[in-house]
């Protein structure tokens, strides 16, 4: 059997710098950044691929990702805020077919209703620092990471119901 031979045309580092670019543009979402905004970037980014395979390509740094965040953590203050978002994988109708996070992303229930993905926990002072972070199925509870993302923190912690425990009421 043939081993593949095509070389990845993105190195780690390059595919972390788009998916920080399109967080921090103003566009709502991730292909029409990656099909409109990034040829502008062709020059320092020779070797881009198409869409469906940097799709592809990004499940590969998870896991990296979350090491990086947990480097850039600070916890300094007394005072902490907790809040988790979805991140959505894609839309409701394709959840059957899709492939790139398979086994890893879950079908959950946020309050604008149903997605397919993961949660993005965050813990961050009142300064804005962010204190922890963890990503997880879309269906965990919010309350399920606290602990984890609290481990190293003393002091008053502020969140929404979503992480208020029904013996902490």
């Amino acid at each position: 059997m043939r081993k593949p031979t095509r070389t990845q045309g993105l190195c780690v580092s390059e595919i972390m710098t788009i998916l920080l670019m399109f967080q921090t543009s103003h566009m709502k979402d991730f292909k029409s950044f990656y099909l409109y905004r990034m040829p502008e970037y062709r020059r320092e980014f020779p070797k881009m691929p198409s869409y469906d395979r940097f799709l592809t390509l990004q499940s590969r740094i998870v896991p990296i990702m979350m090491i990086f965040f947990a480097c850039i953590i600070k916890s300094d203050s007394h005072i902490a805020f907790i809040d988790s978002t979805p991140i959505r994988v894609c839309n409701n109708k394709r959840i059957f077919s899709h492939k790139v996070f398979n086994g890893l992303a879950e079908r959950g229930k946020s309050t604008m209703g149903w997605f397919f993905g993961f949660k993005f926990h965050l813990v961050i002072n009142e300064n804005g620092n962010v204190v922890n972070a963890q990503l997880t199925p879309g269906n965990c509870d919010d309350r399920t990471p606290v602990e984890d993302l609290i481990v190293k923190f003393q002091g008053d912690m502020f969140g929404d119901k979503g992480y208020i425990s029904p013996f902490q009421e």
